[in-house]
C-alpha cells in the first residue's frame, strides 16, 4: 500500500523589508538634497566678488582675499595683489611705471610699497577683527574694516578694490558703503553654515552618548548585574573618546566656549558620575553573592580544600 502524503506544512512569511527600506530611502534622498544645496550656497559666496571704488580708466586694482581667520587672535589674513592699470602700469599691469604706494585702513596692520618698473608681487597683511569672542563658538561673530588708498609718483590716483573670501570656516557678508566711490569696505564675519551644523551635530551626539550610558547605568544598577566589565570598558572608553571627539571640532576652539557649557562638559561629567555609580553598585552586588544573604560565607571549604562540600555521608 502506498504511504499517504504527508501533511503540507504551514509556509512561514517573510518580514517584508520594504516598510523600513523606504523610510531610510527617503530620509537619505532628503538629507544629501540638503546638503547639496547648502554646499552650493556656500560655494556660491565664496565665489562672489564685492567691488567698490572707482572705474576710471587710470586707475590701481587691489584684490584681497581672506586666506585665514584667526579668532583667538582677533586677527585676519588678507592676501594683497595690486595691479596699476591705464597709464599708471606697464607690461598689462606686471609693474607700475612709477614708485606706488598703498595706504591702508587703520585696522590693518602695515601698508604697501612698490617700487617703479619692477614686478608686482603678491602681499599678505593682517586685519585686526572687532567686537565678538571666541568663547561665543560656533555663534560668535566679529567685524572688520578694510580700506586702500594709493599714491604713484607721489600724487593720488583712483583705487578699485575686489574683496573675495577663500576661508571656508567663515563667511563674510559685505554691507552696502555709504561712499561707493572709495575702496572701503565694512565686514561682518560668522562662523559658515556647515561648521554652525556640524558644531550642533556635535553636541547632539555629546548629549545622545551620555544619554545612552545613563540608561545602561540605570539597566546595570536596577537588575543587580555585578561587575560588567565589558559594560564598564565602554563606559570608560565613551569618556575618553568624548574628548577626542571634542578636539575635532573646526576651529579649534578654546575650553570654555558655548560648545563646553552646551554639552561637553555636563556630558563628561554624567558619564564619570554612571561609572562610578556601576562600579560601587557592581562591588555591592558582588560582595552580597560572596558572603550570602545572612552574610555567611558562601564558598566553604570542603574536605578536599577546594570549596566543594562533598558527597554526602550515608547513615
Amino acid at each position: 500500500m502506498a504511504a499517504p502524503p504527508e501533511p503540507s506544512r504551514p509556509r512561514r512569511r517573510r518580514a517584508s523589508l520594504l516598510p523600513v527600506l523606504l523610510p531610510i530611502a527617503v530620509l537619505i534622498v532628503a538629507a544629501v538634497a540638503v546638503g547639496s544645496w547648502l554646499q552650493f550656497t556656500e560655494r556660491q559666496a565664496i565665489d562672489t566678488v564685492h567691488t567698490a571704488g572707482s572705474r576710471a580708466a587710470d586707475r590701481v586694482d587691489v584684490e584681497a582675499a581672506v586666506q585665514r581667520v584667526d579668532a583667538a587672535a582677533r586677527e585676519m589674513v588678507l592676501r594683497v595683489r595690486v595691479t596699476p592699470r591705464g597709464s599708471l602700469g606697464e607690461a598689462d599691469g606686471t609693474a607700475p611705471v612709477d614708485d606706488l604706494g598703498i595706504q591702508t585702513s587703520e585696522a590693518t596692520l602695515g601698508d604697501l610699497s612698490f617700487r617703479a618698473h619692477e614686478r608686482l608681487a603678491t602681499k599678505d597683511v593682517r586685519v585686526v577683527l572687532t567686537g565678538g569672542s571666541i568663547s561665543d563658538y560656533p555663534f560668535d561673530a566679529y567685524g572688520a574694516e578694510i580700506g586702500f588708498w594709493a599714491q604713484s609718483g607721489g600724487e593720488e590716483v583712483p583705487v578699485r578694490l575686489l574683496f573675495t573670501n577663500n576661508d571656508t570656516l567663515f563667511a563674510v557678508s559685505v554691507p552696502p558703503s555709504p561712499v561707493p566711490q572709495e575702496a572701503v569696505m565694512g565686514l561682518e564675519l560668522v562662523r559658515s553654515g556647515s561648521l554652525l551644523v556640524f558644531a550642533v551635530l556635535m553636541m547632539v551626539v555629546m548629549w545622545a552618548l551620555a544619554a545612552s550610558v545613563l540608561i545602561g547605568t540605570w539597566y546595570l544598577t536596577t537588575r543587580g548585574e555585578g561587575l560588567v566589565w565589558p559594560a564598564l570598558a565602554w563606559m570608560a572608553a565613551t569618556l575618553f573618546a568624548l574628548s577626542a571627539f571634542r578636539n575635532t571640532a573646526p576651529g579649534s576652539p578654546p575650553i570654555g566656549s558655548v560648545l563646553d557649557w552646551f554639552a561637553f562638559l555636563w556630558a563628561e561629567t554624567l558619564i564619570a558620575l554612571c561609572v562610578i555609580a556601576v562600579v560601587l553598585a557592581g562591588v555591592r552586588t558582588a560582595l552580597r553573592a560572596d558572603h550570602g544573604p545572612d552574610g555567611e560565607g558562601a564558598d566553604v571549604p570542603g574536605p578536599g580544600g577546594t570549596g566543594d562540600l562533598g558527597p554526602p555521608s550515608r547513615q
